[in-house]
């Protein structure tokens, strides 16, 4: 087993992958999925919804927008409809690089390695506060001067650091040229989208998990977008972009496109 793989502290990769009923994970990861559960009983609405707001917003990049290009940061373990497999099927010659520095990810990058005939796949080993690093690597499988889609859904939120979480956005977007996307979601406690519950939990998941994690305002999430045109519904909870009628969660969602 890979020597950086904590089996005694849980994980953000593995409990959400255990809320979203996969099997790459422990018992640790289990029981601390289990108590956050009980201070949020949504939190797991909240994993699905943001895995369907990727499927929604990939497709309508891929299908709508023609972006054959992705980089998607933060990406966690394995599951279904992971963002190569969204985009191939509309757009069997897309290519898709993934980032994550998680050991356990990285020990199941095999599985997101698989690239319809006409397109490719990409794993780079990388820290999402590594920006710099991150497009280097991407630019030896996308085409930097082409538009990509730069996802980075509920991995700004392990940047505790605001200021160095819009330098992250900032960066990666810069290394990208007009035409491009930014695609993001984000935890947060605004009471309009049920965050209340959001606060608890967080505070056991600090005291008894890694990474830690940090809820952002609405105010501060939208700053990771300026200077990009948003996409409509704009900044919504990410249930409902693409999808109004769903019941909102805590989490922020909106696309973004360079000019």
């Amino acid at each position: 087993m890979n020597d950086r793989i904590r089996t005694d502290i849980a994980h953000n990769a593995r409990v959400w992958n255990y809320w979203l009923g996969g099997k790459d994970n422990y018992p640790v990861d289990r029981a601390v999925g289990d108590q956050v559960v009980a201070f949020h009983p949504g939190i797991g609405e909240v994993a699905r919804a943001d895995r369907a707001f990727l499927g929604r917003a990939v497709t309508r990049l891929a299908a709508g927008e023609g972006v054959r290009q992705f980089l998607d940061v933060g990406t966690g373990l394995p599951t279904a409809d992971n963002t190569h497999e969204v985009a191939q099927r509309i757009a069997p010659d897309a290519r898709i690089v993934y980032v994550d520095n998680d050991p356990i990810v990285l020990t199941h990058a095999r599985a997101l390695l698989t690239s319809a005939p006409e397109g490719v796949t990409a794993y780079v080993d990388a820290d999402a506060r590594d920006p710099e690093r991150i497009a280097a690597a991407a630019g030896e499988t996308l085409d930097l001067s082409r538009p990509v889609a730069v996802l980075l859904l509920g991995i700004l939120n392990f940047v505790p650091d605001t200021g160095e979480a819009r330098r992250v956005v900032r960066t990666l977007m810069d290394a990208v040229p007009s035409g491009s996307f930014l695609v993001a979601t984000h935890p947060t406690l605004d009471p309009e989208l049920g965050g209340e519950a959001n606060e608890a939990a967080m505070a056991f998941w600090n005291e008894n998990a890694t990474p830690p994690i940090t809820a952002r305002t609405r105010a501060e999430f939208t700053s990771f977008f300026e200077g990009l045109e948003l996409l409509e519904p704009g900044i919504v909870s990410c249930s409902r972009w693409g999808a109004p009628e769903a019941a909102a969660v805590a989490q922020f969602g909106a696309v973004g496109r360079k000019p």
